[in-house]
């Protein structure tokens, strides 16, 4: 079974700065993402449950986009956040592409649904 790439949009009631920094801070990371985050320049380590993931910040366009590759996956993988404004409703879109085993997509975007509820709540909305 192979790997393959899930994308996911999620509308967030709050600016794309505020989404940046939930993305990019230990103290909002630690809220909705993971158990404990370790940053040190570009390289992210990211516990859960006492297992450390390392990934490495690849591409950083302040509140617009940021791409971590992550240390123990295949080089072509990649985590990646857009985020932007939606010039119609002015509603903040956040889109997620990830990676994941085939057949589990719904899996992870359900994983990722919680996640960013999470976010949501820690967000204020």
């Amino acid at each position: 079974m192979g790997r393959v790439r899930i994308d996911m949009e999620f509308i967030v009631k709050a600016s794309p700065a505020i989404v940046y920094k939930f993305l990019t801070t230990t103290e909002c990371i630690v809220r909705w993402f993971c158990d404990d985050v370790d940053i040190t320049g570009d390289s992210f380590v990211f516990s859960w449950d006492g297992d450390d993931e390392e990934a490495i910040l690849i591409d950083d366009i302040e509140e617009e986009r940021l791409k971590f590759k992550w240390v123990d996956e295949d080089e072509d993988e990649y985590l990646e956040f857009r985020m932007y404004k939606n010039d119609v409703t002015h509603e903040t879109i956040l889109e997620i592409s990830d990676f994941c085993d085939e057949g589990d997509e719904q899996t992870t975007s359900d994983l990722w649904e919680s996640q960013i509820d999470q976010m949501r709540k820690s967000m204020g909305g």
